[in-house]
C-alpha cells in the first residue's frame, strides 16, 4: 500500500453559516447529502459540523490530486461517523469509480473545528503508486 495523496483545508465556519443563511436548501443539496444534513441539523449549531464536512470534503479532493470537478462532486464524497466516533468517507458516483480506476484501498481523514474554523486532513492510500508518480 502506497499514499497516492495527501490534502488539507481550512474553512471560516462563518462562510459555512452564511452560505446556509443566503442559501439555505439549495447550498445544502448541492453540498452535502441527505444524511449528513440529517446528523448535522441535530447540532445547536449546525455551521460547525458542515463547515467540518465542507473542508473534509475539499482535503479529499486535493488528496485525489483533482479538485472538486468532472471525476467527483461535493455530495459524491460523504462523511459519516463510525460507531467509534470516528470519521471515515464513503464515495458514490463518479468518486467511487474514480478512486477504483485508481486502485484506491482506503483514505484516512481527520477533522476538527472551533467557533470560527474547521480543518480536516485527508491521505488517499493506494494499493500501487500512480502511473505518473515519480520517486524524489
Amino acid at each position: 500500500m502506497s499514499i497516492l495523496g495527501i490534502g488539507t483545508d481550512l474553512v471560516e465556519t462563518a462562510r459555512i453559516a452564511s452560505a446556509l443563511q443566503r442559501l439555505g436548501d439549495a447550498f445544502l443539496k448541492r453540498c452535502f447529502t441527505e444524511s449528513e444534513i440529517a446528523y448535522c441539523q441535530r447540532h445547536a449549531n449546525a455551521s460547525l459540523p458542515f463547515a467540518a464536512r465542507w473542508a473534509a470534503k475539499e482535503a479529499i479532493a486535493k488528496a485525489f490530486g483533482t479538485g472538486i470537478g468532472p471525476e467527483m462532486s461535493l455530495v459524491e464524497l460523504e462523511i459519516v461517523k463510525l460507531p467509534s466516533g470516528q470519521p471515515t468517507v464513503v464515495l458514490h458516483g463518479k468518486a467511487l469509480q474514480h478512486a477504483q480506476n485508481l486502485g484506491v484501498l482506503e483514505i484516512k481523514i481527520s477533522l476538527t473545528h472551533t467557533e470560527h474554523y474547521a480543518a480536516a486532513y485527508a491521505m488517499v492510500l493506494a494499493d500501487a503508486k500512480p502511473n505518473n508518480a515519480s520517486v524524489a
